[in-house]
């Protein structure tokens, strides 16, 4: 009787050890795909924004059809740091430029190309 108590009892250790392990393996999957969706939702935003920027004339301050001269998405009114992530122009050209956004919790990495009609293609995600 004492060998199947034993037994029992090591049997339900390594079932409970298990299940804590999926579950943490579930939260970290949660948490990565919510950091992935609220940086596709900030690049939109951008987007959006960086498409009117481009459209209105320089005397309202605008971009006057161009994106150039501009080195930070602080220009269309949108932060360059949030608490989804920072996000940093590159390759900037009159009619679009790159932006990237890397995660602040989870370490998730996007590369998206903006263009005066917004995210243009599908963007790169990089999952830690």
């Amino acid at each position: 009787m004492g060998q199947q108590q034993l037994l029992l009892i090591v049997l339900g250790t390594i079932i409970v050890g298990v299940a804590v392990v999926v579950g943490i393996n579930m939260f970290t999957i949660g948490a990565i795909n919510s950091e992935r969706d609220a940086l596709i939702l900030d690049i939109n935003t951008v987007a959006a924004s960086a498409a009117s920027y481009w459209r209105k004339p320089a005397a309202l301050g605008g971009g006057a059809r161009s994106f150039v001269g501009i080195s930070d998405i602080t220009s269309f009114g949108s932060d360059s740091s949030t608490m989804n992530g920072n996000f940093v122009m590159s390759s900037v050209t009159a009619n679009q430029f790159v932006l990237t956004a890397t995660g602040a919790n989870e370490g998730v990495i996007i590369v998206a190309t903006i263009t005066q009609q917004g995210v243009t293609g599908s963007p790169a995600i990089t999952l830690p």
